[in-house]
């Protein structure tokens, strides 16, 4: 395999705002190298800048649970099941946090929990073809009994529902689509994925 272009390879002509606020919008000229040689042509796109964000699978590998969380979303709004959709904890880094220092403060402050461990899953980026978001996701062990019944932060308007169910119906969530964001499906099933080898020695069932 050849060697890959790298962000070297690109030249960035312009970067005009055209909208900022919690979501900011810029329009992008640029141009870049082909992988048959030369450069392309100059390119025009407009790209979302919303940061990266964290999310955390709380699992309790004794009872053999998950705690979902339960929370109103404005991209859903006209699904046909309602706008208030089952996901996992998550959160955007604020300046000079560390990934792990996120999840350790959206786990309390969503589901009222500590982790007694952290552990890497993967990450990834959402929608690289209009946003630079990229996540970050971890399995959090925890113990589910100790999880609120509403979390989040008023001043952040945050009005969510903490669910404590068994991983057999969240199972079942997953295959009715009844959790159908991004990154929760991607973090559960890859816990479903590595639960045994990660959790060999905590399992109950």
């Amino acid at each position: 395999m050849t060697s890959r272009l790298t962000r070297k390879d690109v030249e960035l002509d312009k970067k005009q705002p055209l909208y900022e606020g919690f979501l900011s919008v810029y329009k992008y000229k640029l141009k870049h190298r082909l992988f048959q040689g030369g450069w392309s042509q100059p390119i025009e796109r407009e790209l979302m800048e919303r940061g990266h964000a964290v999310v955390v699978i709380p699992y309790d590998p004794v009872r053999d649970e998950l705690v979902v969380l339960e929370q109103f979303r404005v991209g859903a709004l006209d699904d046909p099941n309602g706008p208030w959709l089952f996901e996992f904890v998550a959160g955007m880094f604020d300046a000079d946090e560390s990934a792990e220092e996120v999840a350790t403060r959206e786990l309390k402050e969503e589901a009222g929990l500590e982790a007694k461990q952290l552990i890497y899953a993967t990450s990834y980026y959402s929608s690289p073809g209009g946003t630079d978001e990229k996540l970050t996701i971890y399995i959090a062990e925890v113990d589910s009994s100790l999880a609120a019944d509403f979390g989040g932060l008023e001043e952040e308007d945050e009005d969510i529902k903490v669910h404590v169910l068994p991983k057999q119906e969240v199972i079942g969530m997953l295959e009715r689509e009844e959790i159908n964001n991004a990154a929760s499906v991607i973090g559960l099933q890859w816990l479903l994925l590595h639960r045994n080898s990660v959790f060999k020695n905590k399992l109950s069932l």
